[in-house]
């Protein structure tokens, strides 16, 4: 069971006064496992809430969630449409396909409906996962870290939320519609499984979601002094291209299209961290005689 941090200091000091040091580490080590292992029964217990609510409701979260942006009604393509009209380029109107979907396997479809009720339940569950992990890392924090890092939860949540929507609502429109009307011969019909797009759909998605953690991994790697703006700046060209890596393994082919609508939020969101990190670095040297640079 989770314990305060006074509980666990008088445990220590208990434990001092009887065991050998090698025993000291052993039985604070086994401590912070049992803490552990009770914050991650936690998070999978919500996570299976979530899902069991789901599950009940699978047939509404496959034909209007999972297969939205398969439909030629989904509300991006209409609000392109709409854009294409305005500004005189018909080619937006991205409502010329016509995909349906194979299950090869006898067992896929049963599974499947498992598989799309754990991952709902995990993005609903998602500010309860990361409090139960936040409650077992705050307790060895000082208090000058713990007032540096207060909001945390609200913002990896919110930044986690904004991340799936710009997946799906940008990201998996554009990958249907691109893999559907492509072809290198007509003699070859586009038969795509199920399991295939599942795949894709939580890559740009969850992927994209936990990817946008960025700012706030930065903000708290700054506040409590492991990082600095100067050193987000002599790195940008090696983030840029750890970042083109991660988008490549997230964008489900390799086409340039593809890659750059995840790669450029993801490098501004970069910027952005090195924006936040020089705010919150002179924030925290106010009244010493280092400056930050501006940034650029």
């Amino acid at each position: 069971m989770a314990e305060t941090q006074s509980e666990r200091r008088s445990v220590f000091q208990r434990i001092r006064g009887k065991a050998s040091p090698n025993e000291q580490a052993e039985m604070t080590f086994i401590d912070h496992l049992e803490e552990l292992r009770w914050h991650i029964i936690r998070s999978l217990i919500a996570i299976i809430i979530g899902s069991i609510i789901v599950g009940f409701n699978i047939t509404f979260v496959v034909d209007r969630i999972f297969m939205g942006p398969v439909h030629k009604e989904f509300i991006t393509y209409k609000w392109l449409c709409q854009i294409g009209n305005w500004i005189h380029i018909p080619d937006l109107c991205m409502n010329n396909f016509n995909l349906r979907f194979q299950s090869n396997a006898m067992t896929e479809q049963f599974l499947m409906t498992f598989t799309i009720a754990f991952t709902a339940g995990f993005i609903v569950a998602f500010p309860y996962v990361f409090w139960e992990l936040w409650k077992f890392v705050r307790p060895a924090l000082s208090e000058k870290e713990k007032r540096g890092t207060a909001g945390v939860i609200a913002w990896i949540s919110i930044l986690f939320f904004i991340g799936v929507a710009f997946g799906y609502y940008i990201l998996t429109p554009f990958m249907v519609y691109f893999y559907s009307t492509y072809t290198i011969s007509p003699l070859i019909d586009f038969k795509p499984t199920i399991s295939d797009y599942f795949e894709n759909l939580v890559y740009l998605t969850v992927g994209i979601g936990l990817l946008f953690q960025l700012p706030v991994v930065v903000m708290l790697l700054t506040r409590v002094g492991i990082l600095t703006p100067k050193t987000l700046k002599n790195i940008r060209k090696f983030a840029f291209v750890v970042i083109l890596i991660l988008a490549a393994i997230i964008t489900p082919s390799t086409d340039p299209f593809s890659l750059a609508l995840v790669t450029i939020p993801l490098y501004g969101l970069y910027e952005f961290s090195i924006f936040l990190s020089v705010r919150i670095y002179k924030r925290n040297n106010k009244g010493e005689e280092e400056e930050v640079e501006e940034w650029s």
